[in-house]
């Protein structure tokens, strides 16, 4: 469910105090914060934060296309780290396949035939007179 809209955006206050500090100074340090629901006004634009993703904290570099989105939209909690070893294997032997040999390659498993043996039909079906 999303905020009301008479409400307006939240921002973290104490985040807020530090923004204000760190507005006049002409190379402000990055500002480090847990607060990943605030959302990004426009006072934060060209700022840098250090958003903590649960493990670490993701320096980012606040920009005009940000405003409105939320902080933790920015630094990811999940990482991805890739399918299981079966589908590695069979994904990097299908590439060398397609990529070995003297230009020829096997055909697709997909019921494809070779271009040297003629389609047969099947016996017994209508197609096979």
């Amino acid at each position: 469910m999303s905020r009301s809209v008479w409400k307006g955006p939240f921002v973290d206050p104490n985040l807020l105090k530090k923004v204000e500090k760190l507005k006049n100074k002409p190379n402000p340090a990055p500002i480090k914060t847990w607060a990943r629901k605030c959302t990004i006004i426009p006072e934060f634009v060209g700022l840098s934060f250090l958003i903590h993703n649960g493990k670490k904290f993701i320096p980012i570099k606040i920009s005009d296309e940000m405003v409105g989105h939320k902080l933790g939209e920015f630094s990811p909690t999940r990482q991805f780290s890739g399918h299981t070893p079966a589908d590695k294997k069979a994904a990097q032997e299908a590439s060398t396949e397609g990529t070995a040999g003297s230009g020829t390659s096997k055909p697709a498993a997909s019921g494809a035939t070779s271009p040297a043996a003629p389609a047969k039909p099947k016996e017994g079906s209508k197609d096979g007179k």
